[in-house]
């Protein structure tokens, strides 16, 4: 039998949503139900096959997620996916990678 992630999630749903309250009751009040579930499909069930696992696994794997953990994914993912150097254009970029000499060598 093969589950849907989107049907998965609105079973899931009701564990998604105590999550989200537990992680806002630590002042982590940006987290949606989208965020808590990207990691649990990028992260905690990326090597395994979902399709094998019972409800109450899944379930409980959702309220075992610590905010350490959460965290720490969410600020990898940042750093993977931001470019540092976008709203440069060629000039300042050209500058800013340009080796400078110091006082010493002047």
């Amino acid at each position: 039998m093969v589950i849907q992630f989107g049907q998965l999630f609105n079973q899931m749903l009701p564990a998604i949503e105590s999550k989200k309250t537990e992680f806002h009751l630590y002042g982590y009040t940006t987290v949606t139900e989208e965020d808590i579930w990207t990691f649990c499909v990028r992260k905690k069930w990326r090597k395994k096959d979902v399709d094998t696992m019972g409800m109450h696994e899944i379930a409980n794997g959702i309220l075992k997620i610590s905010p350490a953990e959460f965290m720490t994914f969410t600020q990898i993912e940042e750093q993977r996916g931001s470019n540092w150097f976008s709203n440069l254009n060629r000039e300042e970029l050209q500058t800013l990678l340009t080796p400078h000499k110091s006082k010493d060598e002047v």
